[in-house]
């Protein structure tokens, strides 16, 4: 579960965890991680690692891999947002744009890559599954808003992955599918004033409020259960869809 220790990753942690599942949190917040790590309990550790380093995250991986059954499930929620236009007093900065890219798609490929060949390894079950890796792209790859270059970039780019990678790893039995959630109720949004949150969750055609964890972290439940979900980027956003700005 890499970017677990809060929002999306930490209420797919506790679902999966109260499926039964023994929990991987890994992420760079080492003081919510290991406090949700506590919380879980048994069948549940802390790896810290950051998505752009092959290190730590194959530490992460390797820690799965050596828990009963091997690393079977790989969720990875980590992401970081920006807002800049494309040129106005100056050009977009680019220096952050790659930054952008960099932890939003290059890092979740490297959490896909490390996470894939570990499940290769993995004894079958019986329909020939060996894994299923769970990826997170935004509405914004879709519909970005003004400002919002690199991010729509980032998330563009994690959902044109999803099925080339299913592709490549289905002689494996490894599934990828990419979840793209519009706007949600995560610590990034309670930041901003309360009516400033209603305001949002209004935009949404219904329901009309801004998503919950619990709701991504129930269809990515759904997604380890239903092994006819492969390749597909599936929208989770009440049927918003964003305007310019």
């Amino acid at each position: 579960m890499v970017g677990g220790a809060s929002g999306l990753g930490a209420a797919t942690a506790r679902a999966l965890h109260e499926a039964g599942a023994s929990i991987v949190i890994a992420d760079l917040n080492a003081e919510k991680g290991e406090a949700l790590a506590g919380e879980l309990g048994e069948r549940a550790t802390f790896v810290e690692a950051n998505v752009m380093e092959p290190e730590p995250v194959q530490a992460a991986v390797d820690a799965a891999a050596g828990a009963d059954g091997g690393l079977r499930i790989s969720v990875c929620c980590a992401g970081i947002g920006w807002a800049q236009r494309t040129a106005g007093k100056q050009p977009h900065d680019l220096e952050i744009f790659h930054n952008v890219i960099k932890v939003n798609l290059i890092g979740t490929f490297n959490v896909l890559r490390l996470a894939a060949q570990a499940m290769v390894d993995n004894e079958p079950d019986d329909e020939g599954e060996r894994g299923v890796c769970i990826n997170t792209a935004s509405i914004a790859a879709y519909d970005g808003q003004i400002g919002q270059v690199a991010y729509s970039a980032s998330k563009g780019g994690i959902v044109g992955l999803t099925l080339p990678a299913a592709r490549d790893l289905a002689s494996r039995g490894v599934r990828v599918v990419t979840i793209a959630p519009g706007l949600f109720d995560t610590p990034l949004l309670a930041a901003l004033p309360e009516e400033t949150r209603a305001e949002l969750g209004h935009q949404i055609p219904f329901p009309s409020r801004l998503g919950l964890p619990d709701e991504y972290a129930v269809l990515a439940a759904h997604i380890v259960e239903n092994t006819m979900l492969n390749g597909e980027t599936i929208r989770l956003d009440g049927a918003l869809r964003m305007a310019p700005k």
